[in-house]
C-alpha cells in the first residue's frame, strides 16, 4: 500500500446516463461489465450513489463544483456556470496538475466575462474551467467523424446519419446495428486518443519522474441514440428483460402527477432512435424491452473500452499510481414507468454508479450508505493532503475509502434536484401557469420514504417500505400527515443548512480576516 504523501494520477471517467444498478458487481442479472467489476474488487463500489440533479450540465455542474443544484444555480442544459465558482479542475490546478479533458463537460460560459459576439455564447457546450482540452466530442461530433472518415466511412457525415442502419429507421425498435463497427465507436476513438496522450505522458515522466497526470475521460454512451454494433447488439435479448418498475401503461403514469402528465405528452421517439416519428409513449412493453436490451449492450461496450484503458495504464507502469474513479452524470428511466430519459423524481433518473480505486488504500470494499455527486470534489482534496474548500456542500469520502467504516453522523438520505423551466421557449411556465423559477422540485430520499417537494406542483410521498417502486403517492393522506410535514421540514433545514457558505465563515477584524 502507497503513502497518501504520493501524488497519484487521477483518471476520472464519466459515462452518461449510466444508470446505477447496471454493474454485474452489484447483481444485475443480464448486464456485463468485467472490467469495472474487476476494478470494484480492487477499489470501493458505492452502492447508493445519486446524481445531483438532471439532465447533463446541471448534474455535471454538481460533480464538477461539489455544490448542489441550489448553490450552483446551473438549472438546465444551457444554464451559464458562474466564473466565481471553483471547480475539480481548478483546484487540481492549483496543485500542480494539469487537468485535460477527453470528450466533453457540457458547462456553458459565463457571457459576463466574454465579449457578445463571442461564439462561446452560441453553445452549452463550453468546457469546465481548469481544464485543457485534448479532444472534444461536441453535439455536431466533427472530430469523430473525422476520425471515421480517415477509416473509410465515406457516408460519415453527422452522429445521427452514423446511428441509423442501413436499412432505415429502426422503429419499432428491433436492435438494428449502426454503420460502424465495434472498434470505431465514439468510445473507442476517445479510448484510442488517451492511449496516445498516455504515452506521451509516459515519456514526459521518464524525463521528469516527479510528474503526475490528471485526465478527465468523459464518454457519451450509454447516452441515447440507442444503438450498438455487434458483437454487443445480440448479448442480451428483449425476451430475457425482467418487467419494468412501476406503471406498464403510460396513462397510468401520467395520473400520477401534473409533471409525469406533460413529460408523458411531450417525449419525442427520435429523442432515443433517430428517425423514428411520433411519442416515446407509443412504444409497447416489448419495444421498450428491446430498448433496454441494447442499452445493456451499450453498457457492456463501454466496458470493453474501459478495459482497454486500464490495459494501457498497466503497459505503460501507470497503473499502481494512478486513482481511477468511474461514475455517471445521471441515470435513465429505461422504460420504468413507461418512461425514457432523464428528468422527474423517479430514482432510476438519479441512482448513479461510483467505483474508486486508489492504489494507496486496500480493495474490495462496498458501501450501503447514501453517497452523492458532490462528495467527489472534496474525496479528490482530501486524498491530496489539500484544504477542502470551506463552500463545498459535499462530504469526503475518503475516511470510507481508507477503513471501510463510514464516519459517525453521515447523511442519512440522499438529495436531489430538478428544474423543468422551459427557456426560451416558456414551455413549462404556459403549461403549469407559473414563473420559471417556480418549476423545480427538490426530493429527500431516505431508506424507507421519498419525499418530493415542488416550489409551484402538488408534493408527492412514497412509502418504500410498502411500495418500492414509487407507484401510490401518499401525500395528502392522513395516515401520512406527520410523516410528510416531518420530510418537508428536514428538507427545508437541509436547504438552510446548504445556503451558499462562500464567505459566510470569514469575518472582517481589526486583525483581519478570520475564518470560522
Amino acid at each position: 500500500m502507497k503513502s497518501h504523501t504520493e501524488q497519484p494520477n487521477i483518471l476520472l471517467i464519466t459515462a452518461d446516463q449510466w444508470r446505477g444498478d447496471c454493474l454485474s458487481a452489484i447483481g444485475h442479472p443480464l448486464v456485463r461489465t468485467p472490467n469495472l467489476d474487476a476494478l470494484a474488487e480492487q477499489g470501493v463500489l458505492f452502492e447508493r450513489h445519486y446524481a445531483g440533479a438532471a439532465p447533463c450540465s446541471p448534474a455535471r455542474a454538481c460533480l464538477y463544483t461539489g455544490l448542489y443544484q441550489m448553490n450552483n444555480r446551473v438549472c438546465i442544459n444551457g444554464s451559464p456556470l458562474d466564473r466565481r465558482h471553483d471547480t475539480l479542475a481548478l483546484a487540481f490546478r492549483r496543485l500542480g496538475y494539469d487537468p485535460t479533458l477527453f470528450g466533453y463537460t457540457d458547462q456553458s460560459e459565463d457571457p459576463r466575462v466574454l465579449h457578445p459576439n463571442d461564439p462561446k455564447l452560441r453553445s452549452y457546450e463550453g468546457m469546465l474551467p481548469g481544464f485543457n482540452w485534448r479532444v472534444s466530442i461536441p453535439d455536431h461530433q466533427y472530430p469523430f467523424l473525422s476520425w471515421l472518415h480517415e477509416r473509410g466511412y465515406s457516408d460519415a457525415l453527422s452522429g445521427v446519419n452514423m446511428c441509423i442502419p442501413e436499412a432505415g429507421v429502426d422503429d419499432p425498435p428491433q436492435g438494428k446495428v449502426p454503420r460502424y463497427r465495434a472498434e470505431h465507436t465514439e468510445t473507442a476513438y476517445l479510448v484510442d486518443e488517451f492511449k496516445r496522450w498516455l504515452n506521451e505522458q509516459t515519456l514526459h515522466t521518464s524525463r521528469q519522474p516527479d510528474n503526475r497526470w490528471f485526465a478527465h475521460v468523459s464518454f457519451l454512451r450509454p447516452h441515447p441514440p440507442f444503438t450498438v454494433p455487434a458483437p454487443y447488439d445480440t448479448l442480451v435479448s428483449a425476451d430475457e428483460v425482467a418487467d419494468f418498475n412501476g406503471a406498464t401503461d403510460p396513462a397510468v403514469t401520467a395520473a400520477m402527477h401534473p409533471l409525469l402528465d406533460w413529460i408523458v405528452e411531450s417525449n419525442p421517439k427520435d429523442r432515443f432512435i433517430p428517425g423514428a416519428e411520433g411519442l416515446a409513449r407509443d412504444w409497447t412493453q416489448h419495444d421498450l424491452k428491446q430498448i433496454a436490451a441494447t442499452y445493456y449492450g451499450m453498457v457492456a461496450e463501454v466496458d470493453a473500452q474501459i478495459g482497454r484503458m486500464i490495459d494501457a495504464l498497466k503497459a505503460t507502469g501507470s497503473y499502481d499510481n494512478t486513482l481511477i474513479v468511474f461514475t455517471s452524470d445521471h441515470g435513465e428511466q429505461l422504460g420504468d414507468h413507461t418512461l425514457l430519459g432523464k428528468h422527474g423524481f423517479f430514482d432510476s433518473s438519479y441512482h448513479i454508479p461510483l467505483i474508486i480505486r486508489d492504489p494507496a488504500a486496500t480493495g474490495g470494499k462496498r458501501v450501503r450508505d447514501f453517497t452523492e455527486s458532490v462528495d467527489i470534489f472534496p474525496t479528490l482534496m482530501d486524498r491530496m493532503g489539500a484544504e477542502i474548500p470551506v463552500q463545498l456542500d459535499g462530504k469526503s469520502l475518503q475516511p470510507i475509502i481508507d477503513t471501510g467504516v463510514t464516519p459517525a453522523h453521515w447523511r442519512t438520505a440522499a438529495h436531489w434536484e430538478y428544474d423543468f423551466r422551459g427557456l426560451p421557449e416558456g414551455d413549462a411556465e404556459k403549461r403549469f401557469n407559473l414563473g420559471s423559477v417556480r418549476c423545480n422540485l427538490s426530493v429527500l430520499r431516505r431508506d424507507n420514504i421519498k419525499y418530493v417537494h415542488f416550489a409551484g406542483l402538488p408534493p408527492l410521498l412514497f412509502d418504500l417500505t410498502a411500495d418500492p417502486h414509487e407507484t401510490h403517492n401518499v401525500a395528502g393522506d392522513p395516515a401520512y400527515q406527520a410523516i410528510q410535514l416531518e420530510c418537508a421540514e428536514a428538507l427545508l433545514s437541509w436547504r438552510a443548512e446548504h445556503l451558499d457558505r462562500t464567505l459566510t465563515m470569514m469575518v472582517l477584524t481589526e486583525d483581519g480576516v478570520v475564518a470560522g
